[in-house]
């Protein structure tokens, strides 16, 4: 965890040696965010299966836009 801590502000050094305004925007937004970014190291957890699982979902009430009977909707997801 430490090594990645230490690359991460290695390669914010780097970018803030270099002269884009739109880089050091970018930086600023990881540092805002650097607490999650380095967490999603240390534990790999994600939300993939609830983003597959709404995304079904959607497909399914897209699909299934003339069906008539909302228990038959509720059935299909």
């Amino acid at each position: 965890m430490e090594e990645v801590k230490q690359r991460l502000y290695a390669f914010y050094q780097k970018v803030e040696a270099s002269e884009v305004e739109e880089f050091h925007r970018a930086i600023q937004t990881l540092k805002n965010w650097q607490k999650e970014i380095l967490n999603s190291f240390a534990f790999g957890l994600n939300n993939g299966f609830i983003k597959w699982l709404n995304n079904q979902t959607k497909v399914i009430k897209r699909n299934a836009f003339g069906f008539r009977r909302c228990d038959r909707l509720r059935h299909r997801i």
